[in-house]
């Protein structure tokens, strides 16, 4: 009796390689690129400015996009901890209900 795991490898490297060929034979390479932008005409401010930042480079809208993320959880954890103190809860001095 045949290996089943080798045949359903040799189907996945036939797949694998006939992709290509059936993206062609679909009318794919015959076209432009589709060119994604944001839309800026009815936006002002700091919203058009990062849209005019993602429309110009999508390296350096990704690259602050990845710098402000952080930035913006540890601020909001910090807002959630003067409310949680605010608001009677102490994180630092709780007694673990495990033991």
């Amino acid at each position: 009796m045949k290996n089943p795991l080798g045949k359903m490898m040799n189907l996945g490297i036939l797949a694998f390689l006939l992709v290509p060929h059936i993206a062609l034979a679909a009318g794919g390479g015959k076209d432009a690129p589709i060119v994604i932008v944001a839309d800026t005409r009815h936006i002002t401010g700091m919203l058009a400015w990062w849209a005019n930042l993602y429309n110009e480079s999508h390296l350096y809208f990704a690259l602050l996009t990845v710098a402000i993320i952080p930035i913006i959880g540890v601020i909001f954890g910090l807002i959630a901890d003067v409310i949680m103190k605010k608001i009677g809860i102490d994180l630092k001095s709780r007694e673990l209900a495990e033991h």
